[in-house]
């Protein structure tokens, strides 16, 4: 019920008063506490119930993620994290966002009012978004949970003849994997999942639907593409998460042109030759779990490279890259510009930068990375991932959306199945901390596997293999 009540919690007194102006610039939004820390955070949550925290990470007596943990176990609620921009904020983010934190924003420069202001937009947005993925859950279990009608009485039905159905040959992607159940928000939900067959496709191969396609072609790489490094090698699992050395050099300008990086030191790494597949992949609010249950659930032989973009600003994707590399079975990195894409690896698209694989010499396919404008809202943007994938038709091409605000994603995923990539992967709305991208795909009728979180990774992988 509006106004919605927020606790705002930071061990700074003049950080509280920053952001509880900020919260109050909606009127929807009613700051009714402050905290400065995480003990009395847990006290002012059981006593005020609130609809929704701010809490920041790093505070005295109680952190934000010890509270965060009490608070998503006792009474689970929206939690958006405010996260400094030094390397142990980063990864204590990212933490929290595993554990339950619905999203996260940097701490505002208290000396920049313009940046002041730039959070307190995304704060705002994130806050509704928050609500608005609440009233949903809330209304699919009122729907779940309300008793059917009673049927009026009526004469006994006449004899019906029963005609048995005729037997189908059983669908070659029917047999299911081991599923992992991973703890996220409306997860007590029934488990389902949705195939939709694609429609009939007269067109040629390669051929899309969508002018606007054609426009906008990916930039052939440079003759010699930066061969893969021992840095990307197999390591033993107790040296996982270590991150990935390497210095990534990126287009400055909006055109997309190249400053070509630094030759690679070492042997080139098994699997850089002979891709015949990708699979692309798209989140944003709600990823960082979402890729957490999907990579642990993908072996390490997996026969294609996987390409990510979440929505996050610069530096986290780092920390969130080495974070997955702990519980993935494969090589999980951050991008760097003129990487050699390989079987059994994955790359996140660094913060700040849009991603594009494109082909390099020697039939191998390499990331480009640019500095061109924010697309819908965003830079790394799903649809600039799967635009460049539109045009690698020698390839076995697999595209997956998962949780996000937003439409991101979605119009180039149309593109694509258009065009005949028809193994189209969206999350299903039942464990989407935010129903917003995967809907935003499903409603433009191009998602072939509409499937909980636990049953994405398995499906695929039988797909791909």
């Amino acid at each position: 019920m509006r106004p919605y009540k927020v606790l705002v919690v930071d061990d700074s007194a003049f950080m509280r008063k920053i952001i509880s102006d900020l919260i109050e610039n909606d009127a929807d939004f009613q700051v009714t506490a402050t905290a400065a820390n995480g003990r009395e955070a847990i006290e002012k949550v059981n006593e005020l119930r609130p609809d929704l925290v701010t809490m920041d990470v790093e505070m005295p007596e109680m952190n934000g993620l010890e509270a965060l943990k009490i608070i998503m176990a006792q009474r689970p609620l929206p939690v958006i994290m405010l996260s400094g921009i030094n390397e142990q904020g980063m990864k204590e983010t990212i933490l929290a966002l595993e554990w339950g934190a619905f999203d996260f924003i940097r701490k505002p420069s208290i000396s920049n009012s313009q940046d002041i202001i730039a959070v307190g937009e995304s704060l705002r947005e994130q806050m509704n978004e928050a609500m608005l993925a609440r009233e949903q859950r809330e209304a699919r279990a009122s729907a779940v949970k309300a008793p059917e009608p009673p049927l009026p009485a009526a004469e006994p039905p006449a004899p019906r003849t029963v005609i048995e159905p005729a037997k189908r040959k059983p669908e070659p992607l029917s047999k299911e994997a081991g599923t992992l159940r991973a703890p996220l928000l409306g997860a007590d939900k029934p488990k389902g999942r949705t195939t939709l067959e694609p429609p009939a496709d007269t067109r040629k191969p390669g051929q899309s639907t969508d002018p606007a396609v054609t426009r906008r072609v990916a930039k052939p790489m440079p003759e010699v593409a930066k061969p893969a490094t021992d840095r990307f090698k197999s390591r033993p699992r107790e040296e996982r998460g270590t991150g990935i050395p390497g210095q990534r050099a990126a287009a400055e300008t909006a055109a997309g042109s190249f400053i070509e990086p630094p030759a690679a030191s070492g042997s080139q790494a098994s699997g850089t030759r002979g891709v015949r597949k990708l699979v692309a992949v798209g989140c944003s609010t709600g990823g960082p779990r979402a890729l957490k249950a999907f990579l642990e659930n993908i072996p390490g032989d997996f026969p294609a490279p996987i390409v990510i973009v979440q929505h996050m600003p610069p530096n986290f994707t780092k920390s969130l890259a080495q974070r997955l590399n702990t519980f993935s079975s494969l090589e999980v990195a951050e991008a760097e510009h003129g990487m050699v894409l390989r079987q059994g690896a994955a790359y996140i698209a660094p913060g700040g930068y849009h991603l594009r694989v494109v082909t390099g010499a020697g039939g191998q396919y390499v990331i480009e990375l640019t500095k061109e404008e924010v697309r819908n809202g965003h830079r790394p943007s799903v649809d600039t991932l799967f635009e460049s994938v539109l045009q690698l038709t020698s390839l076995e091409r697999h595209a997956v959306i998962m949780t996000g605000m937003g439409s991101d994603g979605a119009r180039m995923m149309k593109a694509l199945y258009d065009s005949g990539v028809t193994s189209t992967f969206a999350e299903s709305e039942e464990t989407c901390v935010v129903y917003g991208m995967p809907r935003s795909a499903v409603e433009l009728k191009c998602v072939r596997y509409i499937l909980p979180l636990q049953e994405i990774a398995p499906r695929l992988v039988q797909a791909v293999k």
